[in-house]
């Protein structure tokens, strides 16, 4: 990632993708099972769905656990904003309509594999990481940075191990 000088209020973005060795379907199983993302997170803890549900759509609510060393630890409910089985999943954190952040995965079938993209957005709404820039407001640009920095190599930690998971799954006939 290179410097870009962003400020939080420019709902900075990341975005990591990887070419795997299976079809969307299978892909898309591991994508959308939200109880399999703490495996494949350093911060991510926990997730339990709210509500009753039992598994994403349009509109549902997860909790989610989190733990950073410098941020300390905290829980965020998060919303289900785009849901296209086998191509889109996306949630926004906090509040669906002002989201601290939202996330997204986005498959596409590609020579006979699929093309996994995960994409985050901070902002605009506030989040830990605002608390860090009111107390030095004049770092806002070095901590945004280094914050996206930090998501992309956890997203290209997780793309990764959903590709190796997708892969080995297909590759033993699943």
């Amino acid at each position: 990632m290179e410097w870009t000088g962003a400020r939080y209020a420019d709902k900075p973005t990341v975005e990591v993708r990887t070419r795997i060795d299976a079809p969307p379907r299978q892909v898309w199983r591991l994508v959308s099972d939200i109880r399999l993302m703490p495996a494949l997170s350093v911060e991510l803890q926990s997730v339990q769905w709210l509500d009753g549900a039992a598994g994403p759509a349009l509109g549902a609510r997860f909790v989610g656990s989190s733990r950073h060393e410098a941020l300390g630890e905290w829980e965020t409910t998060s919303y289900i904003v785009e849901w296209e089985p086998y191509r889109v999943f996306a949630w926004a954190v906090a509040d669906p309509e002002h989201p601290s952040s939202v996330w997204r995965f986005s498959l596409e079938a590609a020579d006979g594999g699929t093309e996994l993209t995960q994409w985050m957005q901070m902002g605009p709404g506030r989040s830990g990481l605002s608390f860090a820039i009111d107390r030095m407001p004049e770092k806002e640009q070095k901590i945004v940075f280094v914050r996206l920095r930090e998501f992309e190599r956890s997203m290209a930690g997780t793309v990764d191990a959903i590709r190796k998971m997708a892969e080995g799954a297909e590759g033993a006939g699943a």
